[in-house]
């Protein structure tokens, strides 16, 4: 099983650039493919990214595609993701999710975290 603690989010402009994190418990990180998912007000969950559990791969939704970069130091047991230009339209709780390498559903979420972007 595995943990894992978002943090980074906050009140930004729109154009700023904003990194988050997430933190996972656990001794078997580096096995999990590791995910970002983002909910705006009034809507239903949505992907935003994956990255591999080697950090080899990775994919991304395409409205983010070109602004958006996740990453994982698994000697920390960490995943991030790097957002550049936000836009209003980003304004979410992002959360962190991972999955075994065997598996197509993510079985353990974080809490999240709340990215608000003004205009």
């Amino acid at each position: 099983q595995v943990q894992l603690v978002e943090s980074g989010g906050g009140l930004v402009q729109a154009g700023d650039s904003l990194t988050l994190s997430c933190a996972a418990s656990g001794r078997t990180f580096s096995s999990y493919v590791m995910a970002w998912f983002r909910q705006a007000p009034g809507k239903e969950r949505e992907f935003v990214a994956f990255i591999s559990s080697s950090g080899a791969s990775t994919y991304y939704a395409d409205l983010v595609k070109g602004r958006f970069t996740i990453s994982r130091d698994n000697a920390k047991n960490t995943v991030y993701l790097q957002i550049n230009s936000l836009k209003p339209e980003d304004t979410a709780v992002y959360y962190c999710a991972a999955r075994v390498i065997f598996r197509n559903e993510y079985d353990y979420w974080g809490q999240g975290t709340q990215v608000t972007v003004s205009s």
